[in-house]
This record gives structure tokens, sequence and C-alpha cells, in this order.
């Protein structure tokens, strides 16, 4: 006869359990372990991030909006290509003109949409700053364009001074200067096509480089009214497809206008200036449109409507300004 071992009152079913899924130890009598804690709760979002992560709201596409700046882009482009083809060498100052009303209408789109320090008085300088840029274009000597580069300078210089007299905007100054210089650059871009219309193939290069971007924003913006798809973004209201078919068109229209044009134009030539004209075109008019969904995603103040809606145009052609004339002296030259 073996002798009975004691048994052990805690050691039940529960236990055996307990030994056979902690790998062989047994746990002290009487001692009850505690739940793990549920990992996968854990990694569940709280409310909070589901307010956060909530559904994107989807800006809609206005139909009858897309169709507006798309005309307005072809205004635009016609009026800077019919001005240069009608100026002649001693009769620039109606371009000028048309370009000064140009310059003000851009200087009121931009100062409404960047709001600059010291509005009133940024916009008074680069007003007087248009109209030395444009005096000089036209009756300089030799037309060239380092005069624009000291008048831009200039004028930046006195508008930050301007910004600098009342202590609500000289706090502003150090975080706007560039948008200050943004828009007294912008300005006196517009001058830069009379100078383009004194030189030898100036007239030209802006002719191929004007049509380009014009049919490239004019398409976009119309497929944009008509098939919007796909969307580039949930709170951009514009379609990829009216890009490249914008982009396609306008290079082929610069083409055709480089088998037309006397040398050194080429249509091999005139597709180079188009295609670089329609991604100036292209990027500045869509990064007027992310610039103005950040916006609206920060909670700032929406911009005046037509001031949010001329600008993507606008900065377009103002940059293609220096473009086209840097392509006239370093790709055509």
């Amino acid at each position: 006869m073996f002798p009975t071992m004691p048994q052990d009152e805690s050691w039940d079913a529960d236990a055996s359990r307990e030994i056979a899924r902690g790998g062989g130890k047994r746990p002290s009598a009487g001692f009850r372990e505690e739940p793990e804690p549920d990992v996968v709760s854990q990694n569940e979002p709280d409310e909070g991030e589901d307010d956060e992560f909530g559904e994107v709201e989807v800006v809609p596409v206005r139909r009858e909006l897309s169709l507006a700046i798309a005309g307005f882009a072809g205004l635009l482009a016609a009026g800077l290509v019919l001005g240069a083809l009608t100026s002649a060498p001693d009769s620039r100052m109606p371009y000028a003109i048309v370009l000064f009303g140009v310059q003000l209408l851009a200087l009121l789109a931009w100062v409404m949409a960047l709001a600059p320090p010291a509005a009133a008085i940024t916009a008074g300088v680069c007003v007087v700053v248009a109209l030395v840029a444009d005096y000089i274009a036209v009756t300089s000597t030799r037309a060239a364009f380092l005069p624009m580069v000291w008048v831009t300078l200039g004028g930046f210089v006195a508008a930050v001074l301007g910004q600098l007299i009342r202590a609500e905007d000289r706090k502003r100054v150090t975080d706007s200067w560039r948008t200050t210089l943004v828009i007294v650059a912008g300005v006196v871009a517009y001058a830069i096509p009379i100078i383009l219309t004194r030189q030898e193939v100036g007239t030209q290069a802006l002719t191929v480089c004007a049509v380009a971007a014009g049919v490239a924003l004019l398409v976009a913006r119309g497929t944009d009214a008509v098939f919007p798809k796909p969307r580039l973004a949930a709170q951009v209201p514009r379609g990829a497809a009216g890009i490249v078919l914008g982009a396609m068109l306008g290079t082929l229209a610069a083409a055709a206008l480089g088998s037309r044009l006397v040398l050194p134009f080429t249509p091999a030539k005139g597709a180079v200036l188009g295609l670089i004209a329609v991604l100036v075109a292209h990027l500045v008019d869509l990064a007027v449109n992310f610039g103005q969904a950040d916006r609206r995603l920060a909670g700032d103040a929406p911009t005046f409507w037509v001031a949010r809606h001329m600008q993507g145009p606008l900065g377009a052609f103002a940059l293609l300004a220096p473009v086209t004339y840097a392509l006239s002296h370093w790709f055509l030259a």
C-alpha cells in the first residue's frame, strides 16, 4: 500500500487548465491572475479621432464658374497677343495702357487674396511701380530686362517700409515679406510684354507662349465644366482630364504657330515653347486652387469671389512673361 498524498483543495480543473496554458507553471494557491488587457481595444480610435478623420467634404464643380474662368483666360491671352501684334515701333503706348489695366486687375485680385500688411499702402506703392515699369518699358533707349529687376526691388523696399508705419502691421512684416515680393513682382511682370515687342523675336515668342497658355487654360477649365474627372483632390474642384487635354492642345497650337512663323521658329521649337508655357500656366493655376483649399480647411475667411477666381489666370500670365523673355534669349537666340 502506497501512502496517500495529501489533497490540495486549490487543485481543481481550472488550475489544470491554467498550468497547461502557462507552460507547466502552477499558479500560487489562492492567487487569481488578472485578465490581460484587450490589445485590440487599445488600437481602436476614440471619439475624437473619429471626428478628426471623418468624411472629407467634396467641393462641387460649378459649371458656370468654370466656363467664366475659361472665358477670362481666353480673353486675357487674346489681349496680350493682339496688343503685341498691333504695337508699332513708335506707338506702344496703347499697349502699355491695356497692360496697365491688367496690372490694376491683378493687383486687386492679389491684394484681396493674399492680404498683405498695410494693404492700402502696399496697393498704392504697386500702382506707382506699375506706372514706372510701363514708362521705362516704353521709353527706355534699350529694351532690357535688368531695369525691371531694379524697379521690382525698389517697389518691394518701399512697400515694406510702408508696412512698418503701424505697429499691428509691423508685427506681420517678417512673416509676409514673401507675399509682398510676389505682389510687386507680379505687377512688374506685366510690363515685360512691352519689352518683348521691342526685340527681334520677342513678339513671336510672346505670341506662341500666350496662345499655348491661353488654349491650355481655356480647354482645361472648359473641360472641368463638362467632365471634371478624375478629381485631383476632394477639396479642389478640378479634373485631371482637363489638365491633360489642355496641355496637349496648347502644345499642338504652339507647334502649328511655329510652322507658320519665320526663322528661327520651327514646329519643334514652337512645340518646346508651347510645352513650357503650358506647364507654367497649369502649375500656377493649380497652385492657386490648392492654396484656396488650404485656406478653406484652415478656417480662414474666404477671399472675395471675383479676386479668388481671377488670380489663377492672372498669376499664370504674369509668370509666363519673364519665362518667355528667357526663352527668347536663351533658346531662340
